[in-house]
């Protein structure tokens, strides 16, 4: 769709021209925005940047000045910040910096793994340990007690009445039979003791190996947590894996908004292998109607004119070549 906007008030174009683009944007468009030269394109793209951040929109992320801009700032705005060169440089250099950080914190992750696993097998066999500790007091504690009641029936056996001892025997609890109870009682005591030295060296030779610091047990989960987030080991790897030279054409096609001169266009290879959505040509009766059809041909939906229709006798950018000085002889 062809649209020219014509007015002979420069701020009132300019004015459209930047609600225009501000439009445009929150539409999800793609936009190329062609000036005469250096100076007006710079001019205009001051316009769109000041627009764009009264509207809210994040202005830096979204514009981008193709050439180095002539001019340090407008009104107050720093075009160097919104310069193609030193956008894509920044981009990729923060980049290559968060693939670092992240080659870190991998290999921070695969350095922890083992680690945790190691400490996690220790840590069964450390339980393993002290459950047959347990076993082996609670069995010391049973035995001992009976000990105990042993020596308790001996010490009053004696006093005992006749009726009491004969239903004993009957039982085949005597003396004899209770020191014989009593002897291997303590005689398993023993043997337990030294299963429960032998359980008590092992716990600790098992605790420092199982003992995981503090800081440690977070740090994993929170790598572990990101890296899923990422998508897992194998998508980690394969964004390490890949090429961390720059893109040009990548790059320019995340700007939403990209600002240069008509010349440009044309003579920069770059743009035949990008497309965009609209061209918006500002103060196009001063732009060569070669440099207009070859912007125009990188776009899929609509071209708008700006401009003074005045200026395009004046300007003689539109003369047909039949009415050049060559094209009469």
């Amino acid at each position: 769709m062809f649209s020219p906007l014509w007015s002979d008030h420069p701020a009132t174009r300019r004015a459209k021209l930047t609600a225009l683009v501000i439009e445009l944007v929150r539409a999800n468009k793609r936009l190329l925005v062609v000036g005469r030269d250096h100076h007006t394109t710079d001019e205009v793209l001051g316009a769109i940047a000041r627009a764009m951040r009264g509207a809210g929109l994040q202005f830096k992320s979204l514009l981008s000045r193709y050439e180095l801009p002539a001019q340090s700032d407008v009104a107050g705005l720093a075009l160097q910040d919104l310069g193609f060169e030193t956008q894509m440089n920044r981009f990729y250099a923060k980049s290559r910096a968060d693939k670092a950080t992240l080659r870190r914190k991998y290999d921070r992750f695969r350095e922890l793994s083992p680690l945790l696993a190691f400490k996690a097998e220790k840590q069964r066999d450390l339980d393993e340990v002290k459950l047959l500790e347990w076993r082996l007091l609670t069995q010391v504690s049973d035995l001992q007690g009976k000990i105990k009641d042993i020596n308790a029936t001996l010490a009053e056996y004696e006093a005992l009445t006749i009726w009491k001892r004969l239903s004993m025997q009957a039982v085949g609890k005597n003396v004899g039979s209770l020191n014989e109870y009593r002897s291997i009682y303590e005689q398993s005591v023993q043997t337990i003791l030294a299963e429960l030295e032998v359980a008590k060296r092992r716990i600790e030779a098992l605790s420092p190996e199982a003992a995981i610091p503090k800081d440690i047990r977070p740090e994993y989960h929170e790598l572990k947590d990101e890296i899923k987030k990422l998508g897992g080991t194998k998508k980690i790897r394969e964004l390490l894996a890949a090429e961390e030279g720059t893109n040009r054409q990548a790059f320019l096609q995340t700007k939403r908004v990209v600002a240069t001169t008509a010349a440009r266009v044309v003579s920069d290879p770059l743009f035949a292998r990008v497309r965009f959505d609209v061209l918006i040509a500002d103060e196009a009766p001063f732009i060569p109607a070669p440099f207009l059809l070859s912007a125009a041909g990188l776009v899929r939906e609509r071209i708008v004119l700006f401009g003074d229709p005045r200026d395009i006798p004046e300007a003689k950018a539109w003369r047909p070549a039949w009415a050049s000085p060559i094209g009469r002889k």
